[in-house]
């Protein structure tokens, strides 16, 4: 299990996302290294090219990150060791010299998009929305659009990419903020004040599945902090859970509730144990 400070951490890319920002306050020390896709930070940590890989997986207005979750459930090799949950602050970057008025299209990652969809929705009914792989990515393709444009991306990436800052604190709601996992090739020890995120399925479905399983936790005193589903992508209508509890998988009453819950699912697989985030 994980108790050593890793040195190479791959994180969702390019240098200036709020992923970046994430891995820094996680692995101040360590070598970060940019990969182009949660897809491909996964691939970094499981050939050994990075230590571990932070990526996105959930947001307070937009929800979860699906390409995360997938990942997560088909991903055999690699386990959930730290969570990390940061701010989020966004600005409107711009080319030197861009008024408001000749912004045609506005570039960032879809879920920064729906982060500042009111923003977007007042000042700029006009623009083209444009989804980007990430916050950085779309402000370094600010020079290749074809009309004038506008990027939502961290304010630090203004200076990182050296353009202006049209407008600070874009995002509809602010209390807005992202919550990343560490991902690796083994979890973390138990510190007392755990959590612990798995995924089950059900061959067949038959009323009362869904509510048994969760009173194998009800009945063990074990909280769910956080309860929803993802399809199987074998056939519609065919769902598989995720779930995160509070305690490690090592706990006594919460390796019964694994077992109890493993004899009715078709799938079960614990995604990985790890301390709850605190800030300082």
């Amino acid at each position: 299990m994980i108790g050593k400070t890793p040195y190479r951490v791959a994180y969702l890319g390019p240098t200036g996302t709020f992923t970046e920002q994430a891995a820094s306050m996680y692995a101040p020390d360590s070598t970060l290294i940019p990969f182009p896709s949660t897809a491909a930070v996964a691939d970094a940590v499981r050939s050994q090219m990075a230590d571990q890989g932070v990526v996105p997986i959930e947001n307070s207005l937009e929800g979860s990150v699906p390409e995360t979750l997938d990942l997560l459930i088909g991903e055999a090799a690699l386990r959930i060791c730290r969570e990390i949950v940061i701010p989020i602050e966004h600005a409107l970057l711009t080319l030197p010299g861009t008024m408001p008025e000749q912004i045609r299209a506005i570039y960032s990652h879809p879920n920064a998009l729906g982060q500042c969809r009111k923003f977007l929705e007042r000042c700029f009914p006009q623009a083209q929305v444009v989804a980007a792989l990430s916050t950085a990515a779309a402000v370094q393709g600010l020079n290749a659009s074809p009309e004038t444009a506008a990027a939502i991306a961290p304010p630090r990436a203004a200076a990182i990419y050296g353009v202006d800052i049209l407008a600070t604190g874009i995002q509809d709601h602010a209390n807005n903020a992202t919550r990343f996992v560490v991902l690796g090739s083994n979890d973390s020890l138990p510190t007392g004040n755990d959590k612990t995120s798995l995924c089950f399925a059900f061959e067949q479905d038959r009323p009362g599945l869904l509510y048994k399983a969760m009173g194998v936790f009800a009945l063990r005193n074990i909280n769910l902090v956080k309860v929803e589903s993802r399809p199987t992508k074998e056939s519609l209508g065919h769902y598989i859970f995720l779930v995160d509890l509070e305690g490690h998988r090592d706990d006594p009453l919460v390796q019964e509730a694994l077992g109890v819950l493993a004899r009715d699912a078709s799938i079960m697989k614990v995604l990985g144990s790890y301390p709850k985030f605190t800030k300082g």
